[in-house]
């Protein structure tokens, strides 16, 4: 009978140690997905401060460019508008072409060759050629005549400007090739329409030649989905 008790009162003792090695286990497998949870939070916290960083920086030089770009052409007597938002640069396509052309009037060499070479000394020698990565001129039509018609006319007059200032004739060879790496076309059409002062379509504003840049957006967007993901 002794033995009998004395066995029932180690197993009990048994049980009575593992129970509590048990909780001990649970707590520090516990605390160790706690810490770890701590810790992600730590990293995710600071992979969204260098994200906001890099889109920051990214703002920043947008913002710092299009003020550059006011600066340089506010007082130009080229007869071109800022856009101030974009930094885009606009001009009526009567400087350029005869009404329903897309050849260059003869005058218009000489336009180029005085806005193009201060365009770019903006946009690549100043510090920005790293954050460029498209630099675009866009036609825009008015609504006369069909979409496609339009769509053709636009295309061709920028082509039309490209086509000039890539070709022998242009004076400033030295910024071809910085403009080859960069330079896209694009016919709009009458797809973006400008209006008047007071809000009215103005076929006279919509016939227009525009300069844009783009900064490096899929870069920006890689380097951003690094850092969320930790990479």
């Amino acid at each position: 009978m002794i033995n009998k008790y004395q066995r029932l009162f180690r197993n009990e003792q048994d049980e009575s140690h593992f129970w509590p090695s048990f909780t001990d286990l649970l707590t520090s497998i516990l605390l160790c997905f706690v810490l770890i949870f701590i810790c992600m939070m730590v990293i995710k916290s600071i992979q969204i401060e260098d994200m906001k960083r890099t889109i920051d920086q990214i703002m920043g030089v947008r913002s710092q460019l299009v003020k550059d770009l006011n600066e340089e052409f506010r007082d130009s007597p080229l007869g071109i508008e800022v856009d101030e938002k974009t930094g885009a640069i606009i001009f009526n396509t009567e400087i350029l072409y005869a009404y329903d052309e897309s050849v260059l009037k003869e005058e218009s060499f000489q336009f180029l060759d005085e806005f193009v070479p201060k365009y770019l000394d903006v946009l690549l020698e100043s510090g920005y050629e790293e954050y460029i990565s498209e630099i675009i001129i866009e036609g825009h039509a008015d609504r006369t005549d069909t979409y496609l018609y339009n769509l053709k006319l636009s295309q061709e007059r920028a082509y039309s400007v490209a086509e000039y200032i890539l070709s022998d004739k242009f004076p400033y060879h030295n910024i071809q090739q910085h403009l080859k790496d960069k330079l896209t076309v694009n016919g709009k059409s009458f797809t973006d329409s400008r209006t008047d002062e007071n809000g009215n379509y103005s076929a006279e504003d919509s016939r227009r030649v525009e300069f844009k840049f783009r900064l490096k957006d899929e870069e920006i967007l890689d380097k951003t989905n690094e850092i969320l993901q930790g990479n």
